[in-house]
């Protein structure tokens, strides 16, 4: 429930240990959000997070959530409202970067990898946007990919889950318009973190600090897509209509 001065006094974070996510978290925090809760496979999330969102003044919140688990995504959504109250920022913030290499001699692995990065969100964001209807107010942070706006062949199993994840989050986005509640649908470039280590950095490459801060513009500016960095937006708006012989000559 927002505080009495309207700000953000409630978080959720699906993908406890996410380091995009727990940066998101601590800018919301020393922003004046006072209850966390941080929910990630096992019921686990690193000490020293929530040591420093504790120092920071929030009160957290630990729960168990596995993406992979669609039928328990509902009562997590509903123990999250329970013991937080009213909940005014949902971001779910969990996937698996995988292999495309892996992929295409494994497509178990494949499609178990989708069942993450799509369905997993797909039945995690509508059970927080029920919760957030029923509220009457709410944000749903949706961490898309540019991935996802054009997909690559370099990592075209990845890039379709991301482009099924940004095609729901507009989709759903549509379906709350004149509840109170909303959603930001966020389109990162390569973000330099945990999750890409050893890989070579695409052109516009980001930091994990640069996605969180514009997730926090767009917050307080109500923006409902953000690219980051923004100039991936007229880039994209180019790269979609580039012929396809074009596109897939392009480097791996």
């Amino acid at each position: 429930m927002r505080n009495a001065l309207g700000g953000i006094d409630t978080v959720l974070l699906l993908g406890g240990r996410s380091e995009i996510g727990l940066a998101i978290v601590e800018r919301l925090v020393r922003d004046g959000a006072r209850r966390v809760m941080l929910a990630a496979r096992g019921g686990t999330a690193p000490a020293e997070d929530i040591e420093r969102l504790e120092r920071l003044g929030a009160e957290v919140h630990l729960a168990d959530f596995d993406a992979a688990r669609p039928e328990t995504h509902v009562t997590l959504i509903e123990e999250a409202a329970a013991k937080l109250g009213d909940l005014d920022v949902v971001i779910p913030a969990f996937g698996v970067l995988g292999s495309q290499a892996v992929y295409d001699e494994d497509p178990v692995v494949a499609a178990r990898d989708v069942a993450v990065n799509f369905g997993g969100h797909v039945s995690a964001g509508l059970a927080a946007a029920r919760s957030l209807r029923e509220q009457g107010h709410g944000t749903l942070i949706v961490l898309s990919s540019v991935a996802g706006v054009r997909v690559r062949r370099a990592n075209f199993v990845y890039g379709s889950a991301k482009a099924g994840l940004d095609g729901f989050a507009q989709g759903l986005a549509d379906s709350l318009h004149g509840s109170g509640a909303r959603v930001v649908v966020v389109r990162p470039g390569f973000v330099i973190g945990r999750m890409t280590r050893g890989m070579t950095p695409a052109p516009m490459s980001v930091t994990v600090d640069a996605v969180a801060d514009a997730v926090i513009d767009a917050l307080r500016s109500r923006r409902r897509t953000v690219w980051v960095p923004a100039r991936l937006g007229p880039v994209f708006a180019l790269m979609r209509i580039l012929p396809r012989a074009i596109w897939r000559r392009l480097p791996r």
